[in-house]
C-alpha cells in the first residue's frame, strides 16, 4: 500500500475510533491520544490522576470500541503474584499440575491502583511487560497480541501505598498525568451522567477490523524520522545524565540523580512516530518530540533530596531541557 494510501486509512481508522470512545470519554482528549500512541507502538501506560477523572473508563472504553479483551485487577496488600499470572492446580486423580492462566492473559489488561500491591506482587508482571510471556512451573506461555498493561495510580493518597521500583516503572512507556477537565467539558460530563436514560453502551467499530490494527502499528513504524531528529531525541536524554554539558543547565548538575535510560530513546522515537500518525502525517518532527517528552520522561528522572527541598520536579526539570537544548 502507498504511503499516502495507508496514510488515509489509518486516518480513518483513528477517527471512527475517537467518535466512538468519545461517546462516553468527555473532555481528555490527551489521555486518549496517550491511549492510542500505547495501542499503535505496543507501549505499556501508567495512568496518575485522583479519583473520578475516567481513567478506567477510557481503557474499558478504547478496548470496546476496539473490540478488544480486557480484564482488571484491583491491587491490593494482600494480592498474591499468583492471582495475576496464574499459577498450577494439583490434580488428585493423576497426581498432576494442570496450568491456571490468570488476568494476565488478555489484550488490555487494567492495572487499578498498582500502587497498593507489594513489590513481588507488581514485579511478578515484569516478564509479561517485558517479555509478553509468563511462566508457570516449567512451561512458557505466550501472551495475546496485542497485549498491553494500562496501570492506575493514585497520587495523593499514600497510606498503605508501595512506590514502583525503578525497574518497573522504566518499562512503562508513558506515564499520563490525568488532571481535571474544563468547566464546558465537566458540564457535558454532568449532564451525561446525570439523565434518566442509561448511558450508551460502546459497541466496537464496525469499519475497524483486527488487520487495520495492525496496518496501525506498521504505520507508525514507517512514519519518517529524520537524523537530525534522531540527534534531537539524543540531546534530550543526554541532557538529563550530563546536564552542565548543555549551555543553560549548568544548575541541573546537582539535581538529577538518575537520568533517563537507554529505553527514553527508543520510547521518544517510537512515540513521536505515533504522534505524527495521529495528526495526520508520515514523517515526525521536533515539535511530535517535545509533544510526548513529558509522559515518555517524568518518570524517568530521578531527582536528588535537595532538588525535592527546593520544589522541584520532574516536570520543570523537562521543561527546563526543552527549553535550553537546541532544536534542530
Amino acid at each position: 500500500m502507498a504511503s499516502s494510501e495507508q496514510s488515509a486509512r489509518c486516518a480513518q481508522v483513528l477517527l471512527a475510533i475517537r467518535g466512538e470512545v468519545n461517546k462516553m470519554l468527555v473532555g481528555q482528549d490527551h489521555l486518549l491520544d496517550s491511549l492510542l500512541i500505547a495501542l499503535m507502538t505496543g507501549g505499556h501506560i501508567l495512568l496518575e490522576g485522583v479519583p473520578g477523572l475516567a481513567k478506567t473508563t477510557a481503557v474499558r472504553a478504547l478496548a470496546a470500541a476496539l473490540g478488544l479483551e480486557t480484564r482488571r485487577i484491583s491491587f491490593t496488600p494482600d494480592l498474591l503474584p499468583a492471582d495475576v499470572t496464574g499459577g498450577l492446580t494439583y490434580n488428585h486423580k493423576d497426581g498432576t499440575f494442570t496450568p491456571r492462566k490468570g488476568p494476565v492473559f488478555t489484550n488490555l489488561l487494567i492495572a487499578d491502583e498498582i500502587n497498593r500491591a507489594p513489590a513481588k506482587v507488581q514485579s511478578a508482571l515484569l516478564e509479561a511487560m517485558q517479555e509478553r510471556q509468563v511462566t508457570l512451573g516449567d512451561a512458557t506461555y505466550s501472551l495475546p497480541e496485542p497485549f498491553l498493561v494500562m496501570a492506575t495510580q493514585n497520587p495523593i493518597e499514600q497510606e498503605g501505598t508501595y512506590p514502583l521500583p525503578e525497574a518497573q516503572t522504566d518499562r512503562f512507556m508513558l506515564k499520563c498525568v490525568v488532571k481535571h477537565p474544563p468547566r464546558e467539558d465537566e458540564r457535558r460530563i454532568m449532564n451525561a451522567n446525570t439523565r434518566a436514560e442509561t448511558m450508551q453502551v460502546l459497541q466496537p467499530v464496525c469499519c475497524v477490523t483486527p488487520d487495520d490494527l495492525a496496518l496501525l502499528r506498521q504505520a507508525a513504524s514507517e512514519v519518517h524520522c529524520d537524523v537530525k531528529v534522531d540527534d534531537y531525541i539524543l540531546d534530550l536524554v543526554f541532557a538529563t545524565r550530563e546536564p552542565s554539558a548543555v549551555k543553560g543547565l549548568e544548575d541541573l548538575k546537582g539535581a538529577i540523580q538518575l537520568g533517563a535510560s537507554p529505553r527514553a530513546s527508543i520510547c521518544l522515537k517510537l512515540a513521536a512516530r505515533a504522534m505524527a500518525l495521529l495528526r495526520g502525517r508520515m514523517y515526525a518532527t521536533p515539535q511530535d518530540v517535545k509533544d510526548v517528552a513529558h509522559d515518555v520522561l517524568r518518570h524517568r528522572l530521578l531527582l536528588t533530596y535537595e532538588a525535592e527541598a527546593e520544589a522541584l520536579t520532574p516536570e520543570c526539570v523537562i521543561d527546563r531541557l526543552l527549553a535550553e537544548v537546541p532544536v534542530p
